[in-house]
């Protein structure tokens, strides 16, 4: 029986050279893949997406395995730079790297992965894969504490799952950086990408208007009564919960408790009224089971950097539930993911409507 073959996702990052380098050394035939999200003009300009091609074929070099780019531009901009801008445009606040998980990182890499005849495909991800006692793959939180990925995978499904390795999941960030500097990794010390890979300035409104060549419709701050507090730049430059850039005089500071998308409205209310023990939840993808029938008592997130609160699941039907929380939550924002873990596994998630 031959060695089985496993495509790499590589990034040209510190963490998906070292799950090359440790699928190697635990006998897989690695091919390792970049997958080019961008266009040639950008490439040129000597983009952070440039020098991924160029250091992730450096480490494959190093590393002896066979090296491909594949183009995926039109899978990128349709799911998810559209999916980014249309659910500003919705007063929502979207999640691209979810989207990028599930279309793009899983997606397409597995169709690839499939055309050549290959046995799973491997990510850099401080995450683990697991199977539970009836049968079902999820995903288990890694030994990485913060940096752990599990919350950004809830979209997976069973088949993704099943034909995924993840070799950093046992391991700390540190570690991996020590794992790649013993073996010589020219990315040792790369500094890794806090940023939307395809926003790099921070400048969400202005990407959004520099791709829809629309510019953004101002509109009014207004209060829970509807009288009207001040002018905002558009709803695209906000999201639930925000203080800053109001430029609003105000005796106590506002936040924005709503987003109305037909008016272009924002609603802004005091400090305690971004807080709601009550979430509802759309497309929910269910990891642990097949089907939630009954309520279930379970631990939430509401954003990747939430530290998780006790909850009860209701189902509703058709893909969608109601999340009651033990206690109020600060700035549930509607766009982003609420993934619910049973111990230390994602039982499922979705998106809060």
């Amino acid at each position: 029986m031959g060695k089985e073959t496993v495509v790499t996702g590589m990034s040209g990052g510190v963490d998906s050279s070292v799950a090359a380098y440790l699928l190697k050394e635990q006998g897989y035939n690695v091919i390792g893949v970049t997958m080019q999200t961008w266009d040639g003009k950008e490439a040129q300009e000597g983009g952070s997406c440039a020098s991924a091609i160029e250091d992730a074929g450096r480490v494959a070099k190093q590393l002896g395995i066979p090296y491909y780019v594949i183009d995926v531009q039109e899978e990128f901009c349709r799911n998810v730079k559209r999916y980014f801008i249309d659910e500003y445009r919705k007063g929502n606040t979207p999640n691209p790297c979810i989207a990028c998980n599930k279309y793009i990182k899983w997606g397409e890499l597995l169709k690839y992965s499939a055309g050549i005849g290959a046995d799973y495909i491997a990510t850099g991800h401080y995450a683990r894969i697991i199977k539970l006692g009836n049968g079902r793959y999820t995903i288990s939180e890694s030994a990485a504490g913060k940096k752990d990925q599990a919350y950004v995978l809830y979209s997976l499904d069973q088949n993704q799952l099943a034909h995924t390795l993840m070799p950093l999941g046992d391991y700390t960030k540190e570690e991996i950086r020590n794992i790649a500097r013993k073996a010589g990794l020219e990315v040792a010390s790369k500094s890794e990408s806090q940023d939307i890979c395809f926003i790099p300035d921070h400048d969400y409104a202005g990407f959004i208007e520099r791709e829809t060549g629309e510019k953004c419709i101002p509109g009014n701050f207004i209060d829970d009564n509807g009288n009207i507090l001040g002018v905002h730049k558009g709803i695209e430059h906000y999201t639930i919960g925000q203080r800053k850039g109001l430029n609003l005089p105000a005796k106590q500071p506002y936040y924005v408790k709503k987003i109305i998308p037909a008016t272009r409205e924002v609603v802004l209310g005091g400090a305690d009224s971004v807080f709601t023990d009550t979430v509802y939840v759309d497309n929910i993808n269910y990891m642990a089971v097949e089907k939630l029938e009954k309520p279930h008592r379970l631990k939430a997130k509401i954003r990747y950097a939430h530290a998780g609160a006790e909850c009860e699941l209701i189902p509703l039907g058709n893909g969608q539930a109601e999340c009651k929380f033990n206690e109020k939550q600060r700035a549930v924002t509607p766009g982003q993911a609420v993934v619910f873990y049973e111990n230390s596994y994602v039982f499922g998630g979705g998106t809060i409507k």
